[in-house]
């Protein structure tokens, strides 16, 4: 289905939210080093629950690393500097949605080699930062899920 990529995350309850997320969603999560954290650490246990075992959940030395292996789908950076409302593509599976480490978002230079379409960002009120990274993983995962009648999820 959706890939989800955390570059260089930080805090391990975000990607512990981030994993369950992942898994009830059909999402695949990779994660670009360096990690803020272990994969073992308690706090990501604590947070992912048992999800962590219904999961894929891939490490890569680099974002080149990543970008390498990966064979499918579009990819989205997902950015408080983005020009594109993320309600905006019409998102497929397979497509990438990929997000900074907390307390600095993602490198200039990520942005800079993406057409500016494939730069998102979530509307917020002026003069406000940035939302959590675990809720601004969510919003746009199920709007691409939406999008897609929420392929192979239990609908109502």
């Amino acid at each position: 289905m959706f890939q989800v990529v955390l570059y260089q995350p930080e805090i391990p309850p975000n990607t512990g939210n981030i994993m369950r997320l992942c898994a009830n969603t059909g999402a695949r999560l990779h994660l670009i080093e360096p990690l803020g954290f272990e994969l073992d650490d308690r706090q990501l246990r604590r947070a992912g629950l048992d999800y962590r075992e219904w999961i894929s959940v891939r490490t890569h030395k680099s974002l080149d690393a990543y970008l390498r292996s990966k064979s499918e789908g579009k990819l989205y950076a997902c950015s408080t500097r983005g020009r594109v409302p993320y309600t905006r593509p019409a998102y497929r599976p397979g497509d990438v949605f990929l997000f900074g480490p907390e307390t600095r978002g993602l490198p200039q230079w990520v942005l800079d080699d993406l057409p500016e379409q494939d730069r998102l960002f979530i509307p917020m009120f002026p003069g406000n930062r940035s939302l959590n990274l675990s809720n601004a993983v969510a919003i746009v995962l199920y709007e691409a899920w939406r999008q897609n009648i929420f392929c192979g999820g239990r609908c109502v």
